[in-house]
Formats: C-alpha cells, sequence, structure tokens
C-alpha cells in the first residue's frame, strides 16, 4: 500500500518525481519533463517510419474484413450477418450498424424486414445442436443442474466475458487517477511533474473510450448470451412439453400435489401408448405402483409462466461464474439496463486500495462506515418483494379470457367493476407502499454514501490531521459512489439473483422431474411381456387407468378409474362406439389409447395398444382450431390434394360454410375460431381428422355441437363415404340412435368406469337399460355458434382476401397529448390541486439537483482553505455543518418530489385502471368478437402495470435528468464561458445522434415486441397448459406433428433473435459514440481548464466534476426520453380502449319501479336485429306473447335466428319494434336493469376458478342449503364427483374454465347458476346439449318442479324431447316465426315446420306418443 500511496501524496512524489542533475538543463521531450526518445534524431523521417508501421502492423489488420464461414447449409443469395464479416475495429466501433442505423433514419417505412440475417451461431437450429446434448433431458441423463449445464454451453463466452470486465476495471480507474494527478500537478504549480498535463487530460479520453469500447463488447456478449440462451431454453421447454401429459393440469389445479422425488425407475410397455411395471404374480402391488410413478409437481398451468416470466427472468439477469483475479468464484447477476452494476470482485478491491492510496487508513474508516449500514437497506429491498400481489391481475385475466359474455349476460358489469377496483385499492395500497419503501431505500443509500465520505473526511482531517486538496476529493467521491454501488447493489440483486434462481429452478425441475406421456418418456426402459401381441390389434386388456396418482403411486381412494378386466380389441377396419352416460369414461378410454392417463396392468397379459406405423387421428370434444386459414387447419401440414380436399369438403358439410366467406377456405379464423361457428369447429377438426392419411380415427362426440340434418349428412356421406372406409374409426358418442345403421361393434361404459358390455348395440342396449331410450333419441346438439353469432355476422369480420379485420394497432412510439393528459391530468383531485401538485414536484426536481451542485461546490470550497491558508487554521466544522445542511436539504427534496409523485402517479393510475375496466365490461358483444382476448388482457395487465410502475418512473427520471442537464449545462458555462459553444455543439451531435438511434431503435424494438408475441402465442396455441386448450396436446402427438410444430417454433425464435440482437447492437452503437462525444469534451474541457485558464485546483475540479456527469447525460436523456415514449405508449393502447363500441350508459330515467318485474309476461311486437348497422337482418318482423309461467321451446334449422332472438331479447344486438317484459318495455330500461330479470344459460358454460359456491353464487348472497338445493334441482347430485373422482361439495375447487370437470358437470352448474338468480324469465340456449338423455330427463323434470309457476321458460334445442312437453313451440326459418303454438296443434299441419322436424327425427313416434300424452 505504501508504493501505491507514492503514486498520489504530492509530498512524497516532489522526491520521488524530481528531475536527475543530468536532465536538468536539457530540454523535456513531449511527454514528460524528464525522459528523451533514443530516437529524436530522426525527426520527420522516424515519425513518417512510425506512421507506416502503425499503418501496416495495426491498421490494417484491424480494419480488414474477416473470411465468412458458414455454420449451416445457406439458402440461395442469403448474404450473412454484416457483423459475422466485420473487422475487428468495425466489431469494436459497431460500425458494421451503419447501413442499418442510416437507413433507418432515412426510411419512413422501416420494417422487420430490413433488419440484417440472423448470425449463424444464433440460428436455433444451430444451437439446438449445440446445446441440447447437454440440456435436453433425452440425450442427456445427467442430473447434473441445468445452470451448470447452461455454463458448459457458454464456456468460451464466459471466460472472454471475465476477461473483459478485468480490463474494464482497470480503464475505469484511468479516469479518477489522471483527476487525481492532474489536480496535483495544478495543486503544486507543476514542480516536480513527471509528465506533462496533458497526458492526463489524454488519459480521461482514452479512460472514457477504452471502458465504452470493453463494454461494447462485453455487452455484445452478454447480449449473444441472453438470447442464445432465451432461444435455446423456449425451444427445450417448447419440445419438451410435447411429451408431457397433458391432463396433468387438471390434477394440479384440482389437487395442488406437493413435489414428489420418485425413487424408482420408470418402464415402459411393448405398447405404443402406455407404460407398465412389472407385476408380481400377476397383481399390483405398491411397490409395481411405484415403479410406473413419476415426479410430476409441475403442471402444465405453469407452461405460459416458464416462457413468459421464467425466460424473462433470465433475461433481466444473466447468470456468470465469475473467476476473478483473486480466486474468487461469485454467482452473480448482471442487468444489461443496470450496466454498469458491480462486475467482479477485482473491482471492489481496486476501489479500496485506490481510496487508501489517497486517504491512507481513514477511508478504511469510510469503508467499515458503509460496510456497517450496507445491511439496512438490503432488508428493505427484502421485504419490499414479499409484499407484493397480483390477485387483480388473476381475475382480471380470468373474466376477460373466459367470462366476460357471462358477466355481461347476467347484468353483472357493475359488480364485477367494483369486486375488481376493490382488488385494485388493495394493489394500489401494496404499490404505494412498495414504492415508499424503494423511496426509503434511495435515501438510506444516499445517507451511506455521504456518510462514508464524512467519516473519511473527518477522520483524515481532524485525526491524522492531513490537508483535504481538490485533488483528493474529487478523484475520490467518484470511486466512492462506485463502492457503495458496488456493496449496495449486493443486496439490492439478491431478490433478483433469487428469482432468476428460483426460474431456473422451475425450468430444471420441469425438464426432469415432469410427468412424461409414457411412450415419449425417454427416461423409460422398454420392458417385455410373455403374451404375443398382433401387431394389428387396437384395444386393451387387464389394465386400469387414472388421471392421477397418489404420492405413493397407489390409485388415490374415490378417484375416477377406468378399468378393462377383461379384454376389449376394436375391430379394424369399422367404426366402432364406446357409449355410457354422462362421467362413464368415453373420452377416458380415448386417453388411455393414446397413453395421456397413468397405466397400471393387472398381470403380465396386460396390455393397451395403438399401432401407429399407419397413422392416428383425433378428433377432441372440444374442436382446436389453430389461428391459421381453414384450409391450413385441414391440411395440417399434409399436402394439398384437390380431388381430396374437395371430397373431405363434401363429405363434412363445409361446403356452404366456405361459400358465406368472400375468401373461402383461404379465410383465417382468429383467436381460438373466432370466425366459425361451434359447429363449423367440429366439422373443420373431423375434416382434418378424414384428411390425413391416418389408418385409425379417434372421434370424440363429433356430433355434439351438430344439428339432426347435418348430423345425419355426416354419417351418410363422411362415415358411410369412400374416404373411411376400411379405416378403423373409434367414436365416443351420446348419438346411439343416429349411428344405428353404421355401429359394427361397440363397447358400454358404466358410471365407475367399467366395461358394461362390448360386441353389437343390440347386446349394449340389453346390458344397460338407461340407453334404450336414448337409442330411440337421435341425441343431437346444436350447431348454434359457441359465442352465439351467426355465420352471416361473421362474413362481416372478414376482408375479401380472408384475414380478420380487427387487426393490433400498431405502435409508433410517441406519445400524444390526448394520452398523455390521462396521466398527468389526473394526478390530483381538483384543478387547484393539480396546479398545486406540479409546481411542488418541479420545484423539488430543481431543488434536488441545485443542492447537489452546491454541496459539491462546498467541498471545493473546503479544500480552497488548505490552498490559502495553514491547515489549523481551516474551520472545518463551518464547511462540514454547511455541507452536511445542503445533504439534509437535499434529502428533504428527494422525499418531498418522490412521495408527491407516488401517491399522484397512483392515483392516476388507479382512475385509468377504473375507467378502462368500466369500458371493457360495457363494450358491445360483436366488439368482444372481433377484439382477441389477449389484447384486452394485455391492456388491463401489462399496460396497467406500465403505468403504474416503467411510464411514471421514467417520466420522473426524464424530469430528473431534465434538470441535471440544464443546471449543469449553466454551470459549466458560468465556470468557463469560452465553453458555452462547444457545450452546444456537443448536445446538438449528442441528439442528433440520439434522433437516429431512435428511429431505428422504436422500428426493431417494434419488431422485437411483435416477433415475441408469435412464440408465444404458438407456444400458447399449441401448450396451453391451462383453460379451453388442453385438447391441443393430444391432437398434436396423436397426429405426430411434433416435428412441425418444433419447426415453426424455430422459426418464430429465430426472428425474435434476429431483432433482439439487433437491438442490442443499436444500443451499444449509440453508446460507444456518445462516450466518444463525452469523453472529447471532458479531455477538451480538462486541457482549457489547465492550459487557458486560471483557476485554481478547486474550482477545476467542481468545474470537472460537473462535466463528467453532464456530457454523459445528453444521450441519457435521449434514452430516458424514449424510454418515456415507449412505456407511455400504453398510455396510447388504453386509451384506444376507452373509444370503443360501447352499449348505452345507464341512466336514472332507465330505472325500472321496484316491483318489476312481477311475472314472466313477454310480449314481442315487429321486433327485426341485426348485429350491425349495415349488417343484414337476421331477425324480421317477429311478433309472440308468452303468458307468465309458461315453458316454450324454440326450434328451427341451423342459422334460422334461435340464439339471435335470445340475444336480441337481452338488447344485446341492434334491434328494431318493441319488446315488452311484465308490461314495460325495455328499450326504456337500463341494460343492467333488463339482464338482471332475464336469465340465459348459453351452450357453453362459463365458469370461473375458485370453489363450487363462487361460481354458482359469485357476489355470496345467499346460503348455503339453498345452494344446495338449486345444485340437486340442477342434476348434479346424480354426477356428483369431478373428473379425478373427487366428492363435489360447495367448497370443491374448480379450476379455470372449470376444466376439472365434464361439459355435462359444468352445464349443470350454469343451469344452478341460472335458478340460483330467481328470474322471472329463464332462456335455455342448449343448456343440456353435453348431457346425456337421462340426465337430460332429470333436469327437465327438475325444471318443472323447482321453477316457480310464474317464471316464463323459453328452451332452444334441437334434442325435441327435450321441448315437446313444452307448454309452446316457436319454430324459426331464416328469421321469421312460421309456425307458434302448442305442440299438438302444430303436428296436425302435415307441411308445417315442427312436423317437418319430427317426421325427420329417428325417434318421430316416441315423440307423437309424448305429445299424446299431453
Amino acid at each position: 500500500m505504501s508504493s501505491i500511496r507514492l503514486l498520489f501524496d504530492p509530498g512524497t512524489g516532489r522526491q520521488r518525481l524530481s528531475k536527475p542533475s543530468y536532465c536538468q538543463d536539457r530540454q523535456s521531450a513531449l511527454a514528460t519533463y524528464v525522459l528523451l526518445p533514443e530516437d529524436r534524431a530522426d525527426g520527420a523521417l522516424g515519425w513518417f517510419t512510425g506512421l507506416i508501421l502503425t499503418i501496416a502492423a495495426v491498421v490494417i489488420p484491424l480494419s480488414s474484413p474477416r473470411e465468412y464461414i458458414p455454420r449451416k447449409a445457406q439458402e440461395v443469395d442469403e448474404s450473412p450477418n454484416p457483423e459475422q464479416t466485420a473487422s475487428v475495429f468495425s466489431r469494436v466501433t459497431f460500425n458494421y450498424m451503419d447501413p442499418l442505423v442510416l437507413s433507418a433514419y432515412r426510411s419512413k417505412a422501416f420494417s422487420g424486414e430490413d433488419l440484417p440475417p440472423i448470425c449463424d451461431d444464433d440460428d436455433t437450429e444451430v444451437l439446438v445442436e449445440r446445446a441440447y446434448k447437454h440440456l435436453d433431458p433425452s440425450q442427456n441423463k445427467s442430473s447434473r443442474h441445468i445452470f451448470f449445464s447452461l455454463l458448459k454451453v457458454f464456456m468460451w463466452e464466459h471466460i472472454e466475458e471475465l476477461l473483459l470486465l478485468v480490463l474494464m476495471v482497470l480503464a475505469d480507474f484511468m479516469q479518477p487517477f489522471g483527476i487525481n494527478r492532474l489536480l496535483t500537478y495544478v495543486e503544486s504549480g507543476g514542480r516536480d511533474a513527471y509528465v506533462h498535463p496533458w497526458v492526463w487530460c489524454l488519459a480521461l479520453f482514452v479512460s472514457q473510450v477504452a471502458v465504452s469500447m470493453t463494454s461494447g463488447r462485453y455487452m455484445l456478449l452478454m447480449g449473444k448470451i441472453i438470447s442464445r440462451t432465451q432461444g435455446v431454453l423456449t425451444q427445450l421447454i417448447f419440445d419438451h412439453a410435447l411429451r408431457v401429459r397433458a391432463f396433468v393440469a387438471h390434477e394440479a389445479h384440482t389437487t395442488n400435489p406437493k413435489p414428489t422425488v420418485g425413487g424408482e425407475d420408470q418402464v415402459t410397455a411393448t405398447s405404443d401408448a402406455a407404460s407398465v411395471a412389472e407385476p408380481r404374480n400377476g397383481v399390483i402391488t405398491e411397490e409395481t405402483t411405484k415403479a410406473v410413478e413419476t415426479s410430476h409437481n409441475t403442471s402444465l398451468g405453469s407452461l405460459n409462466n416458464l416462457i413468459a416470466t421464467d425466460i424473462t427472468n433470465i433475461d433481466e439477469g444473466q447468470y456468470w461464474i465469475l473467476t476473478g483475479m483473486y480466486s474468487i468464484m461469485l454467482l452473480t447477476i448482471i442487468s444489461p439496463r443496470r450496466f454498469p452494476g458491480f462486475y467482479t470482485p477485482a473491482q471492489i478491491m481496486v476501489s479500496i486500495a485506490f481510496l487508501y492510496a489517497v486517504f491512507d487508513w481513514s477511508a478504511l474508516v469510510g469503508i467499515a462506515t458503509m460496510l456497517i449500514l450496507l445491511p439496512i437497506p438490503g432488508f428493505l429491498v427484502k421485504y419490499s418483494h414479499e409484499i407484493q400481489s397480483d390477485i387483480r391481475v388473476e381475475s382480471v385475466t380470468e373474466v376477460v379470457s373466459g367470462a366476460i359474455r357471462m358477466v355481461k349476460l347476467f347484468g353483472w358489469e357493475t359488480q364485477m367493476s367494483e369486486r375488481i377496483d376493490k382488488q385494485r385499492r388493495e394493489e394500489i395500497r401494496i404499490l404505494r407502499k412498495y414504492k415508499l419503501f424503494g423511496l426509503t431505500n434511495v435515501l438510506l443509500s444516499q445517507f451511506i454514501l455521504i456518510a462514508s465520505m464524512v467519516a473519511t473526511f473527518v477522520t483524515f482531517t481532524v485525526f491524522m490531521r492531513r490537508e483535504l486538496t481538490a485533488s483528493r476529493i474529487f478523484s475520490s467521491v467518484t470511486v466512492f459512489q462506485w463502492l457503495q454501488r458496488h456493496f449496495q447493489g449486493i443486496s439490492e440483486q439478491l431478490p433478483g439473483i433469487i428469482n432468476a434462481k428460483v426460474s431456473l429452478d422451475r425450468i430444471d425441475d420441469f425438464l426432469k422431474n415432469s410427468d412424461l406421456v409414457d411412450r415419449l418418456n425417454v427416461a423409460a426402459d422398454t420392458a417385455t411381456t410373455s403374451h404375443f401381441i398382433e401387431d394389428e390389434v387396437v384395444g386393451i386388456r387387464g389394465s386400469s387407468f387414472t388421471w392421477s396418482r397418489s404420492e405413493t403411486g397407489a390409485c388415490l381412494a374415490g378417484k375416477f378409474k377406468l378399468s378393462i378386466e377383461g379384454e376389449v380389441a376394436f375391430h379394424r377396419g369399422r367404426i366402432n362406439l364406446i357409449i355410457g352416460q354422462t362421467g362413464s369414461g368415453k373420452t377416458s378410454m380415448l386417453m388411455a389409447l393414446l397413453g395421456e392417463m397413468h397405466y397400471y396392468p393387472a398381470s403380465t397379459e396386460s396390455f393397451v395398444k395403438l399401432p401407429r406405423s399407419g397413422g392416428v387421428a383425433y378428433q377432441a370434444q372440444e374442436s382446436w382450431i389453430m389461428n391459421e386459414s381453414i384450409r391450413d387447419n385441414i391440411l395440417f401440414g399434409m399436402p394439398y390434394q384437390q380431388d381430396r380436399y374437395n371430397k373431405v369438403i363434401r363429405q363434412c358439410a363445409l361446403e356452404s360454410d366456405l361459400a358465406l366467406f368472400k375468401a373461402g377456405d383461404l379465410t383465417e379464423v382468429g383467436e381460438r375460431g373466432v370466425t366459425l361457428s361451434g359447429g363449423q369447429k367440429a366439422r373443420v377438426t373431423l375434416a382434418r381428422a378424414v384428411y390425413s392419411a391416418a389408418e385409425i380415427l379417434l372421434l370424440d362426440d363429433v356430433f355434439a355441437a351438430l344439428d339432426t340434418h347435418t348430423a345425419v349428412w355426416i354419417v351418410k356421406e363422411c362415415l358411410q363415404g369412400e374416404l373411411v372406409q376400411g379405416r378403423t374409426v373409434i367414436l365416443a358418442t351420446h348419438s346411439i340412435a343416429l349411428l344405428k345403421p353404421v355401429a359394427h361393434f361397440v363397447v358400454s361404459l358404466t358410471l365407475d368406469g367399467r366395461v358394461n358390455s362390448q360386441g353389437s348395440l343390440q347386446n349394449a342396449l340389453e346390458k344397460d337399460q338407461t340407453l334404450l331410450t336414448a337409442a330411440d333419441d337421435h341425441g343431437d346438439d346444436s350447431e348454434e355458434p359457441k359465442d352465439q353469432l351467426l355465420e352471416s355476422d361473421r362474413v362481416e369480420k372478414v376482408t375479401e382476401d380472408g384475414k380478420l379485420i380487427a387487426e393490433e394497432e400498431l405502435s409508433e412510439g410517441h406519445v400524444g397529448w390526448s394520452a398523455a393528459k390521462l396521466l398527468f391530468l389526473n394526478m390530483a383531485s381538483s384543478p387547484q390541486g393539480l396546479v398545486l401538485f406540479w409546481i411542488s414536484f418541479l420545484t423539488a426536481v430543481f431543488g434536488i439537483h441545485s443542492t447537489s451542485i452546491l454541496y459539491t461546490w462546498v467541498l471545493g470550497r473546503w479544500a480552497r482553505q488548505y490552498e490559502e491558508q495553514d491547515r489549523q487554521d481551516v474551520a472545518i466544522t463551518y464547511y462540514l455543518s454547511i455541507y452536511l445542511s445542503l445533504v439534509a436539504l437535499n434529502m428533504a427534496c428527494i422525499v418531498a418530489k418522490s412521495s408527491t409523485f407516488i401517491f399522484g402517479s397512483l392515483r392516476a393510475s388507479q382512475i385509468l385502471h377504473r375507467l378502462l375496466i368500466d369500458s371493457v365490461l360495457r363494450s358491445t358483444l360483436r366488439w368482444l368478437d372481433k377484439t382477441p382476448a389477449s389484447r384486452i388482457i394485455a391492456r388491463c395487465t401489462q399496460d396497467i402495470a406500465s403505468v403504474d410502475g416503467p411510464a411514471a418512473d421514467w417520466f420522473s427520471r426524464l424530469m430528473d435528468i431534465t434538470a441535471v442537464l440544464i443546471l449543469r449545462l449553466a454551470t459549466i458555462i458560468f465556470m468557463s464561458p469560452l465553453f458555452t459553444i462547444p457545450s452546444l455543439v456537443l448536445g446538438a451531435l449528442g441528439l442528433w445522434i440520439g434522433q437516429m438511434y431512435m428511429k431505428a431503435q422504436l422500428a426493431v424494438k417494434r419488431e422485437m415486441s411483435n416477433a415475441r408475441a408469435p412464440v408465444l402465442g404458438h407456444f400458447g396455441a399449441v401448450v396451453a397448459g391451462i383453460g379451453k386448450l388442453l385438447d391441443q396436446f393430444m391432437s398434436v402427438r396423436a397426429y405426430g406433428a411434433q416435428a412441425a410444430f418444433q419447426l415453426e417454433s424455430r422459426k418464430r425464435i429465430n426472428r425474435w433473435v434476429r431483432a433482439a440482437r439487433t437491438f442490442s447492437s443499436l444500443n451499444k452503437w449509440v453508446s460507444i459514440r456518445s462516450e466518444v462525444l463525452a469523453a472529447t469534451f471532458n479531455a477538451g474541457l480538462a486541457t482549457y481548464l489547465v492550459y487557458g485558464s486560471s483557476l485554481d485546483a478547486s474550482a477545476i475540479g467542481f468545474t470537472l466534476a460537473i462535466s463528467m456527469v453532464f456530457s454523459n447525460l445528453i444521450l441519457w436523456w435521449v434514452r430516458y426520453f424514449n424510454e418515456f415514449e415507449i412505456n407511455g405508449n400504453s398510455l396510447e393502447r388504453i386509451q384506444q380502449y376507452l373509444n370503443i363500441e360501447h352499449e348505452p350508459a345507464s341512466t336514472l330515467e332507465g330505472v325500472p319501479p321496484a316491483y318489476w318485474p312481477a311475472s314472466g309476461h313477454l310480449k314481442v311486437e315487429n321486433l327485426s336485429a341485426r348485429y350491425s348497422e349495415k349488417g343484414p337482418s337476421v331477425l324480421q318482423d317477429i311478433s309472440f306473447e308468452i303468458s307468465s309461467g309458461e315453458r316454450v321451446g324454440i326450434v328451427g334449422r341451423t342459422g334460422s335466428g334461435k340464439s339471435s332472438l335470445t340475444l336480441a331479447l337481452l338488447r344485446c344486438i341492434l334491434t328494431e319494434g318493441n319488446i315488452y317484459f311484465d308490461g314495460v318495455a325495455t328499450d326504456t330500461l337500463n341494460l343492467e336493469e333488463v339482464r338482471t330479470a332475464i336469465t340465459i344459460i348459453p351452450q357453453v358454460p362459463e365458469l370461473l376458478s375458485g370453489t363450487l359456491r363462487e361460481n354458482v353464487d359469485p357476489f355470496l348472497q345467499h346460503d348455503d342449503a339453498y345452494l344446495n338445493e338449486m345444485l340437486r334441482a340442477a342434476g348434479l347430485f346424480s354426477l356428483d364427483r369431478d373428473k379425478f373422482g373427487k366428492q363435489l361439495t360447495l367448497d370443491s375447487p374448480i379450476s379455470s374454465a372449470g376444466k376439472n370437470l365434464s361439459v355435462g358437470q359444468r352445464q349443470m352448474i350454469a343451469l344452478a347458476r341460472a335458478m340460483v338468480r330467481r328470474s322471472r324469465l329463464l332462456i335455455l340456449d342448449e343448456a343440456t346439449s353435453a348431457i346425456d338423455y337421462e340426465t337430460d330427463s332429470i333436469i327437465q323434470a327438475s325444471l318443472r318442479k323447482e321453477v316457480a309457476k310464474d317464471v316464463s321458460v323459453l328452451t332452444i334445442a334441437h334434442r325435441l324431447h327435450t321441448v315437446m312437453d313444452s307448454d309452446k313451440i316457436i319454430v324459426l326459418d331464416a328469421g321469421r316465426i312460421i309456425e307458434f303454438g302448442r305442440p299438438r296443434d302444430l303436428l296436425q299441419n302435415p307441411n308445417g315446420g315442427l312436423r317437418a322436424l319430427v317426421d325427420s327425427s329417428a325417434d318421430r313416434e316416441e315423440l307423437l306418443a309424448r305429445v299424446a300424452e299431453r
């Protein structure tokens, strides 16, 4: 240490740096006062020789382009990324980005297509080849944590980073060292100086440029690793997710299993679909089940979190194992947006050494003070992270994605808005507390920095009795700030480290412990059995299947179990049926064949066999539609064969549907198939299966969404058509009568999941009497659109080329005043308060930075006293008290500014959130149908979160940096008037470079965001571990289409990586140019202050301290402004959703009398309706009257207007005419009043995650006894177990969208929810479509018994049994009433519409007899 102090101590330095006697009278050299060059006699020739050698040995090699060696086969005429051929100099200065920046600056329409191609090493295909051997559990059986695997994959990049970090540390300290030496020269008047002062001025320039270049290379490497890590992990999770058992999500949602670690190896059977464990003596023992148990604590519901959250955590912080110069291994995170944070332990050590060299042992006092106080902000950071909550986000997401239609149809907008607003107020309270903790942390950090500096200065001056010179003060302040940032960074970054570690742990756990589909379980060994199984057999023998297992591996008591005690062998080349009541396990048998259930063999003779050599196609009960064209959905990657394709379209009854669309089969179906009805979706997915070349077709309840005529067509033209002939069809269905002519082999199941019978249909009916009636009923359900819109309206949503009209609004990154005022004008509750708020805020902002400059100036004044008077005469207490007073005032301004802005911005955000939620909840159904739920969710979650945090925070920082620039520019001009013009030139050049950067950055950032969404969208569309999209897993695996989806995923990831890498390079392009400008300005100012001014050392130090900050802040101002615009764009996006199509607002005049409605009387006069002002009429001049308490059925062919009538009664669409409910015209009432008085049960029930009680009575208005009574009346008592066999009670958990229940059970709960409301008018829109005949009969009987006599019931159904006992029936056709009257009377007309429907039914005699009984 003493040797280091010699470099800084002027007293000792004078002795050491005295000129030797032989140089006293000689002319000094260019750089030193002591040494002279040996070749000085060469003169100009020597300079010329040196120049040539420098060009030949340095300039040419560094500027020569590199040879391009491709890592993979290139497409024809594809040029490489410029980075791959750039010279060393170009890579260091990022000159290869110049063409892109200039192109973006000059172009008005810069797009993602203008970006350079992806680098070979960044290509996902290359990364997969490089990384999968270390990361993929299917290729690497090592138990090593994925963190260490990632380190191994990117080992050489990490080594290079380590070397760069060391260079950065050394380059960083050139600046304070140069300032120290420069001020020492001024203080001593140049006495005994070793080198000329211009050398130290040059050192300031070289230091800043060297740091910029090394950090540029470092950040480039880090950007590569981040993008490559994200790309390869996203692809790895995607690939692995395609192996995961799909229905694990149901179990996770309902049972919340604890993490378990399987202790035994898993083995696989010869079956193509499931794994087995070798039983003992043909009996399944506990040990046997343990052998097939796998740990599945990772639910599929968390897969989206792995991509959207955990991968983002790794984006926020990259992981390094850094072996430093002192053999210290440090695990740390460095955030690219906070760089520089803390580089290595070396920088901390060098900082301590520097301060010790300047202040001797007094520096240790300051460092000790810092270390003692640092745990306090660390504790606050930890605590603040523990108080965050996301309950509101979950609630909004679920309502928007699944239940918003239910909310509107039930008139719950106000209650739901209040519930969400209550959660929002709690969230705001937590956010306010979190931000105040952050403010406290900032104050503590400031206090710690000041305390450590004061402790050092006081010890140095009072106890050591040394002089506190300007060279010591102004060179040490920066180092103190670095040291404090390093120490504090450890505590501040610790939560990020923990979050990132948790994220890696979750990904590692998902990869190693997921419950895989058995035939894809690469960790399993193949077992053999002694029993010979024919390759062509499709069936099951002596096996049990469950959806979940206990922690011991055994089947949980009471849980549903599919048990095949004997053998079920489906007939090849024939149509096989699986029948049974709702909940008997029909879908489970299909899943067992596909290997989606846990398999328990009973003996060595057991097997489950589904040959895949000829291909398998699967059609799920809830149709899976990709967000592509209709043709792409049908082809599903198969080559287009026109003849076969046309036959499929005809046989699946899609010709008339395609004729409705101007673009035909090229029409894009949109998110969740929004342009298609429920029946159209079912037929498209059926067409996909039929078009495929698969020999085996697994169809799950394909007729559930089809009307009678369409269903009959499918049976005759498709199932009996040439394309299905000779193929094995296994069909789970309720439509027994419809399939009588084609059923060759039938398996009947009981409610406990056992085989009741197998063989012919007649045999099955004899064994199960409950199926006899169903066999006489066609059992088909409605083809009404699931979103209850007719096809004619859907056609309006697409353009002639098939594209959806409702395209996402593009953000240009500029915030207009109309959007910005949503934030700025809601900071206070009144105009006077708003004025006071802004005056207080701006005063505090300028107060903060004025006092900061002043207390720095006081330090300079304090140092000057040692130049002007003796040390013992310096009034240390006086200057210290002034300094501390200004610091206290500075901290008071920080408190005033931050607290004012926190309360104001959160108030504005709360108001904005309320306006947005109300706007969405009061939007029209048409707007909701045109707008994907993901966009609405993004506004309500991501954009609101941006307003809560980044948008407001960036504006606050922008105000801070603006005040800093203004005040420091004024200070520089005041101290050095000659530098007024250079300061303005620097600002102009900085703004020009920043403008070029911003234009390119906005385009690349937009492309980056747009490219990221398809990655998540593709992942969600295929994996979709939650809600309605679970069946997509089975569809992709059943078709064997994993490779095609993996390829598409890689393409989308490459698009994102291409933009992300360009974005990273752009950041360093602008950084290095701004750093060179700043370095030039600082070095020029230092040279002027030393050579051209008469200022003393303290004034020069003060001016340089101000200059160092000012020159660097110009770029940061541009960046802050840019960040505010990008994040503030959320205000624009929110404003867009405040100005959407809204339903009429409630008024006082629209409140009905208190008694209304007293009866269920309904009168409709001349009702016409349309979905849009320019759309065709879907209802035309409809008139009818229903007395209170009457039960009226509504029937008609598909598209006749049945569901449109129900929407018109609820005023969900545009109507003309009059509707009187209990004598009051509904168009004179508020919408909420009308919809509260009328209850509709839609075809697709919408449930929320929570308990059964919360779904039946969302606002907790009724007691348990009443709720249980309504559940029994809805028929749930006959099916009182969920998919996993759990007893259903009011406290039973319901997963998102009710996925842990069968479709029939969901409809029963929706029915009970409607009955709880006790409305006078009850509308059932295909409310029992997914329920078997027996349960449907029970529900209809319950409705007749439980519903009050004065309640009118409208029932829409294609199942004629459901409506034939109605008091009256309305027959619709093409939006008109063609018949209305009692069923008996209508059937007397041989040419009537009802008679035609009955005559076309398979159970005609049964229906006529039923009417005759009434």
